[in-house]
């Protein structure tokens, strides 16, 4: 399902950025945008002439694309139209294949919407600065695409985007990339998460999406940056920088992060279970892995709210370099459950404090191969599970350390099938090495983003 979802997108990006298109329809002002939306079918464009226009109702659509043939909404050049007010827009059911490009939003908070029962949509190529509470975009239907999109300063609780479902079921297949998040500043109270994946409500159910190759930078709003709150959701390939606040996994199963680089920002903070941590890179973190206390146990009837003890996670293959902390486990007050079946293999740790400090309870833990490197000492790391050799790291055009030629050979331990790329996008062939980077000459897929590389102003062409 997934592959099919993504070939139809792919053919999407491409129809949206050529021209030529019949039955293109020019409008210049909100009525007539609206008025053109009603009576829009497969296959025609509908294009908003280039200026400010002040919104009081909400533009709605409930028209349906085809495949070949989707309906596409687009300002006149990308983010000449500005659509400000009350009022913003809303793709409602049973709307499919309605493609949004090219607008500046700048309306209330709380007005862009995916709702439930829609499918097939996308939203590309927008700026989003929208004012007050709430959020710049939600999402509720399923199958939808949120691409090069530029998120910024925001200055009130909600979220960049939050991503809903219906029922107790998460929204389905999204795909979300190549979108830019950057200032959202320090908010008091709880709900100012950059991107908020699900609720507790829909923790169990299972979202099998994608968030890939986004940047976030100069984000705070509050502890959490990257939200998940449901299952089966893949991180791969960001760039978090300079940001405030963690990439926290905190309710929900079966969720893979691989491939994503953290400089200066709290890492990332894992609560629930058998999730797979591989392949990331850690610079300047503080602390760079967090495994969290256990509050309670899902599986055992405590409520969707709680801090779900870990179980089961797979934390391997990661680089963490001059890191103030490294891998730890914080202790709860009054009593902590910790976490149960953690394994923590072949991650090459490189400057810092202790290269793990486990403060509450660590049941059954697999430690193995994991290599250690001017670090304060290895803490809780066993006898046995780790060597201290100088990996001799270079940083090398992408701005990351990689290993050299002179590095010594560092064979991993242990078999991880489940690690198939490397922090560069390359695949990860055996024999395995400790660490993020698997040496290779494949073309490079992931490398630490700017801004130049995502958003709604890069060059699709």
């Amino acid at each position: 399902m997934m592959n099919r979802t993504f070939t139809f997108f792919l053919c999407l990006l491409t129809i949206a950025v050529t021209t030529g298109f019949a039955g293109t329809i020019k409008v210049s002002s909100l009525p007539e945008l609206q008025a053109a939306i009603d009576k829009a079918v497969a296959g025609d464009v509908i294009i908003l002439k280039n200026g400010r226009y002040i919104s009081t109702d909400d533009i709605i659509i409930k028209k349906n694309g085809r495949a070949a043939k989707p309906i596409v909404i687009a300002a006149e050049t990308i983010g000449g139209a500005e659509i400000t007010g009350t009022g913003g827009i809303k793709i409602l059911a049973p709307a499919t294949y309605i493609i949004i490009r090219g607008f500046k939003f700048t309306h209330l908070s709380g007005k862009a919407e995916s709702s439930e029962g829609s499918s097939f949509c996308q939203w590309t190529r927008n700026l989003f600065e929208t004012t007050g509470e709430g959020n710049y975009l939600t999402v509720f239907g399923s199958d939808h695409q949120i691409d090069h999109n530029t998120f910024q300063n925001k200055k009130a609780l909600g979220k960049f985007i939050g991503v809903r479902g219906t029922g107790k079921q998460i929204a389905e297949r999204l795909w979300i990339h190549q979108n830019y998040f950057h200032n959202f500043s320090k908010q008091s109270g709880n709900g100012a998460e950059a991107v908020q994946f699900g609720l507790s409500g829909f923790s169990l159910s299972s979202s099998n999406s994608i968030f890939e190759y986004n940047l976030f930078e100069n984000c705070e709003g509050e502890n959490e940056l990257l939200s998940v709150k449901s299952s089966a959701v893949t991180v791969r390939y960001n760039t978090i920088r300079d940001c405030k606040a963690q990439l926290t996994l905190r309710h929900g199963n079966f969720n893979k992060v691989y491939g994503n680089y953290f400089i200066n920002t709290p890492g990332i903070r894992i609560f629930g279970d058998d999730h797979i941590i591989y392949s990331n890179y850690f610079e300047n973190c503080n602390s760079a892995i967090n495994i969290g206390n256990g509050g309670a146990e899902v599986a055992d009837g405590a409520p969707l709210t709680s801090h779900d003890r870990p179980d089961r996670v797979i934390i391997a293959f990661n680089t963490l370099v001059n890191n103030k902390s490294n891998i730890t486990l914080n202790p709860r007050t009054p009593i902590g459950l910790g976490a149960i079946d953690i394994t923590i293999a072949n991650n090459l740790i490189q400057g810092g404090e202790d290269a793990a400090l486990i403060r509450g309870p660590f049941v059954h833990p697999k430690w193995e191969g994991n290599v250690i490197y001017e670090v304060k000492g290895a803490g809780d790391i066993p006898e046995g599970a780790y060597k201290n050799i100088n990996p001799k790291l270079q940083r090398n055009a992408s701005g990351t350390y990689h290993l050299t030629a002179d590095s010594p050979v560092l064979n991993a331990t242990g078999s991880y099938p489940a690690v198939t790329t490397d922090m560069d996008g390359q695949e990860a062939r055996k024999p395995l090495q400790v660490g993020a980077d698997q040496p290779s000459k494949a073309l490079v897929k992931a490398r630490i983003l700017t801004p130049a590389m995502v958003g709604h102003t890069t060059d699709l062409k």
